[in-house]
């Protein structure tokens, strides 16, 4: 079955009376959605009184008759509402915006996040493409093929961007070529399928999440990467030989508490990367990592997220003349 959504952006004191409105003509009521701030290192939100809410409708139009019905339908919702929300706005009291259409199928609900989701160009290299987009590929480019299903990691983010420049920069530096690699929070297996594209001889993938699991081993295996790359349930300490590699995509407030495991998985002179730090917490999660000897040397930043790398202190720390040297990308 088709249907039509009818949005309005609305003042927050005006949410009230447009939702009514609008329920007018949506037997199923209406959904708002205010407008919020990222709060907690991004893993919750804050309403925002300053910005204005969306209120959404959606209106069942009727398959018998054909298209002639369906408009007919359409025009006569949009009407009751327009002539409504003519009224309110004669007012003048909140602001109170036009009033937006589209028609949704109702198969289309379950995939329709994958329209937003492109073909993306990370870097000058990294090329991240849905399995469901088509993508012609030059001599340079190093796809990842990715289904991310329900786990965190599409490269829509910035802190899953960031950590893909990081690992181009350490792959352009050798640091990748035939190491082994350490990917904390895999998610979708994304940073995972990176690393070994961009030259590692081998990945562990650890998740807590077995949705993240089994997301990975699956786009592990979309790559013909599945000898290279293992995906397993479980956190730090790993239980194996140090790493060559480290990365962490996590928030700071688990990268602070995991410092010290986290080194603990390095070579002395390893290299690490970790992402997921809002701006404002970037100094806690410095000194955190450079008092268990995670020296930082790099610096990214998109927006209000900042990912940072380095190496492991040596321990005959002092001879490495770029200690301490932070370069900021």
């Amino acid at each position: 079955m088709p249907w039509l959504e009818l949005a309005v952006e609305a003042d927050a004191e005006a949410v009230e009376a447009v939702s009514e409105i609008l329920a007018r003509v949506a037997p199923g009521g209406v959904a708002v959605e205010p407008a919020f701030q990222l709060v907690d290192e991004g893993l919750g939100a804050r309403l925002d009184p300053v910005r204005p809410a969306t209120v959404r409708a959606y209106v069942p139009l009727p398959a018998a008759g054909g298209s002639e019905a369906a408009e007919t339908a359409m025009d006569r919702a949009v009407a009751v509402v327009d002539a409504a929300l003519g009224h309110l706005r004669a007012f003048d009291l909140r602001p109170i915006g036009d009033v937006r259409t589209r028609i949704v199928d109702e198969a289309d609900w379950a995939d329709a996040w994958k329209a937003h989701f492109p073909v993306l160009r990370v870097g000058r290299r990294l090329v991240i493409k849905p399995t469901w987009r088509r993508h012609r590929r030059s001599s340079d480019d190093v796809v990842v093929v990715l289904d991310p299903g329900m786990a965190f990691g599409t490269g829509l983010h910035p802190t899953t961007r960031l950590c893909l420049l990081g690992l181009e920069g350490l792959a352009e530096r050798g640091a990748l070529t035939a190491a082994r690699v350490l990917d904390v929070g895999s998610g979708s297996g994304i940073l995972s399928i990176a690393a070994a594209r961009l030259g590692a001889a081998g990945v562990l993938a650890l998740d807590i999440d077995p949705v993240a699991v089994e997301a990975t081993r699956a786009n592990a295996g979309r790559n013909r990467l599945s000898r290279r790359i293992r995906a397993r349930l479980g956190s730090l300490p790993s239980g194996e030989a140090a790493f060559d590699v480290l990365v962490a995509n996590l928030i700071a407030s688990v990268l602070v508490r995991l410092a010290a495991e986290l080194a603990d998985e390095l070579w002395a002179g390893g290299s690490w990367l970790a992402s997921g730090i809002f701006i404002d917490r970037e100094a806690e999660v410095v000194a955190a990592c450079e008092r268990v000897g995670l020296m930082v040397t790099d610096r990214w930043t998109e927006g209000d997220w900042v990912a940072l790398g380095g190496r492991r202190r040596a321990a005959w720390a002092g001879a490495d003349p770029t200690i301490g040297a932070v370069s900021d990308h």
